[in-house]
């Protein structure tokens, strides 16, 4: 048995990974607090009764579940943050006097999942994530996929495509057409695999009408630029006002979008579904060449907070650190720059170190005069030297 192994799909990072990681995750907390997002640390445990909220089965089979061994009840290691976020705001941070007045929250910690999103994915991705809450309007959802543009604007990122989609469309024209329960379970299966030619043939062997039939099979094609959501209201147009309305909010959305940031990549997806277990209003997630899966996704999902007595508006996005990391510009974050300092007992040498790591400076202490060790292997590109009886910083060749 080798010991050194980790589990499949955890990783963990080494110094030249990991401080670029760190600053990079304080330029983000600082980034969220110019927004007025302020940071929370969710507990990386809980009883799977508080998890389950509003989190579906997908993420449910997503979450490891272990015993706790003083109460016996049965604990999960969270698998997305989302959920303890609403449960915060809608609990812990509740205030009766002000109950309707907005929240930002915004978050960073490693999350731990059964399996990968994706293949050769992370188990335990560092998520990050903003949530605002207590409002409900399309001012709300413009400032949170605002604020993710920013956040992948800081990783450099700029060739990217975002897609979004309204849940309302297919759930309003599921229930316009009265589709049965199990119907609507199988026709959504079918829509989120985009498998066209299974969608024909069910609605060949329907009981619907031919109107109705023709409205389901023009869903999954409704995709592309943002023109398409004209043509999708004239197709849909007896679909019912909550599918009409699902697509005047995605057209009011995209043209803010694309008057704040006319380079941004637009993609419709009337057919997106991806969460609609728990989201209510746009869904949406962020796409770059250079990957087959999303970067960064979100939506609204109101409602969640209902379970612990306090029902609120929320929408949010969430995405990974190490992802967002490995598709940036390189680092900036120094690295072989410290300063070796010889091993002296003498004041004025404590003193110039002291001023020199609290000017930002890297500076490492030797421990031995006779060490093998040169400073270029100790990550040094200066030493200190005394000369003429005073401590100088030398340049190492």
């Amino acid at each position: 048995m080798t010991t050194w192994l980790l589990p499949e799909g955890i990783h963990e990072s080494l110094p030249d990974e990991a401080e670029p990681l760190e600053t990079f995750r304080r330029q983000l907390i600082d980034l969220y607090a110019s927004w007025g997002y302020r940071l929370v640390n969710p507990p990386l445990v809980e009883y799977m009764e508080s998890l389950r909220i509003g989190m579906g089965t997908g993420l449910d089979l997503q979450t490891v579940k272990i015993t706790d061994q003083l109460t016996g009840r049965l604990m999960g290691v969270r698998a997305d943050m989302t959920p303890q976020v609403a449960r915060i705001d809608a609990h812990r941070m509740r205030n009766n006097d002000i109950d309707n007045r907005p929240n930002r929250l915004c978050y960073i910690g490693t999350v731990l999942r059964t399996h990968a999103t994706h293949q050769g994915g992370s188990r335990s991705p560092r998520q990050v994530g903003a949530e605002l809450f207590g409002h409900a309007g399309i001012e709300s959802d413009f400032e949170v996929i605002s604020l993710m543009l920013e956040t992948l604007k800081i990783s450099g990122l700029d060739d990217i495509i975002l897609d979004i989609g309204h849940v309302s469309i297919a759930r309003g024209l599921a229930k316009y057409v009265q589709l049965t329960h199990d119907e609507e379970t199988r026709f959504f299966d079918m829509l989120a695999r985009k498998s066209i030619p299974e969608i024909n043939q069910w609605l060949e062997q329907s009981h619907l009408s031919n109107a109705n039939a023709d409205m389901l099979g023009a869903l999954p094609t409704l995709n592309g630029s943002p023109d398409i959501l004209e043509s999708a209201k004239s197709i849909l147009l007896n679909a019912g006002r909550l599918v009409i309305s699902a697509i005047e909010y995605l057209q009011s959305l995209t043209e803010l979008l694309k008057r704040y940031y006319p380079q941004l990549k637009i993609n419709i997806d009337l057919a997106e579904l991806r969460g609609y277990a728990y989201h209510t209003g746009i869904i949406y997630a962020v796409y770059t060449p250079e990957r087959g899966h999303s970067i960064a996704s979100g939506g609204r999902y109101d409602g969640m907070g209902k379970a612990f007595d306090n029902d609120r508006p929320a929408t949010g996005f969430s995405t990974d650190l190490h992802t967002l990391a490995s598709l940036s510009s390189p680092s900036n974050t120094k690295t072989g720059c410290a300063i070796l300092a010889p091993y002296a007992l003498d004041e004025d040498l404590d003193k110039l170190i002291a001023q020199l790591r609290s000017d930002g400076e890297a500076v490492i202490r030797q421990l031995s005069d006779k060490t093998n060790i040169t400073p270029k292997q100790q990550g040094c590109n200066r030493k200190i030297e005394q000369q003429d009886g005073q401590w100088l910083i030398v340049s190492i060749q």
